[in-house]
């Protein structure tokens, strides 16, 4: 990275006196670890070893627990954030990608290799349902109220909506080839979902369930076949957008009220997965191919900090 840019990076937190500071935690898909990582400073602090191939991160409400899909154990281990203890497990069939319910009580993950939705009570520690859903499921996200649970089909090319008190499907939105993650906005009116085989994004009314519009990806100077759409964030306001773009190595930033792409951001090798800091002044990107995170300011979008973290950097979340 620059040095310019780094003292910038540096000088910026002092000047802050790290009133935001924040801990970002990455699972390392090929080391078998969390990184755990100082948001103002950039510094590594620990790898906590949690089990064979973790994917899937999730931090509870309280930022207290998190949850960690270790999938070649086919479980989702919980970790304590304060001591960074292992305090427990969930049985969990190919754990790898997962959502929990506002209140936090239960715990939604998709198996693709069984075409199922397992929903987990996790006082109980128990499943409690598997919900059949379309083939290769991948994505699940939550509604900011709990009304809806989203799973898109890599296979079927679709946003299947399951009804959050019934826990089952009610209905299905055909979207672009090989559909990966879906966010809602914070206002819960809209869904927006990646199509990696397409270079694409849906946004989908939450009301009607179906689409409003589509963004295409296209960054200048790169093979069109890298553009790998995968991870999505929007800001509180919806004023932006960020999609990771996979082996495109960048993140497209769309203005989320004209629905368009505004900037490409050159990031690490093969971004796959993105998080806000608490505060929404940064965004932090996992680049599995070169083993590292970006580091992103948010009022001038522009990388500011690179961290190598280990192997494969797959999910990524932070708190404060």
């Amino acid at each position: 990275m620059n040095t310019i840019l780094k003292l910038i990076f540096l000088v910026s937190c002092v000047i802050s006196g790290y009133a935001s500071a924040d801990t970002v935690y990455v699972s390392l898909e090929k080391a078998d670890a969390i990184a755990v990582i100082d948001g103002n400073t950039g510094k590594l602090n620990k790898l906590v070893e949690v089990g064979k191939r973790p994917r899937g991160l999730v931090l509870s409400q309280d930022n207290t627990r998190l949850y960690v899909a270790v999938s070649d154990e086919n479980v989702i281990k919980i970790i304590d954030t304060a001591t960074l203890k292992i305090l427990g497990k969930l049985d969990c069939d190919k754990a790898k990608t997962f959502a929990l319910s506002p209140d936090g009580n239960l715990l939604y993950a998709t198996n693709d290799g069984d075409n199922q939705l397992t929903v987990i009570n996790i006082p109980q520690g128990q499943i409690i349902k598997r919900i059949p859903i379309a083939k290769e499921a991948e994505g699940v996200s939550v509604s900011p109220d709990g009304r809806w649970i989203i799973s898109t089909s890599e296979a079927e090319n679709l946003a299947e909506w399951i009804d959050g008190h019934a826990l089952e499907v009610v209905d299905k939105t055909l979207v672009d080839m090989r559909p990966r993650a879906s966010e809602f906005t914070a206002d819960g009116k809209q869904l927006w979902v990646t199509s990696q085989n397409a270079a694409d994004l849906s946004i989908l009314d939450v009301q009607t369930r179906r689409p409003l519009k589509k963004i295409a990806f296209s960054v200048p100077g790169t093979d069109p076949e890298s553009v790998k759409p995968v991870g999505i964030r929007i800001d509180k306001q919806r004023r932006f957008a960020y999609v990771a773009l996979g082996r495109a190595n960048h993140i497209a930033v769309i203005d989320a009220q004209k629905l368009e792409v505004i900037k490409y951001l050159p990031v690490g090798q093969r971004v796959w997965n993105l998080a806000f800091s608490p505060d929404q002044k940064k965004l932090y990107a996992a680049n599995g191919l070169s083993d590292e995170v970006s580091f992103v300011d948010l009022e001038t979008h522009q990388v500011i900090n690179t961290v190598a973290v280990g192997k494969t950097p797959w999910a990524i979340v932070s708190k404060p």
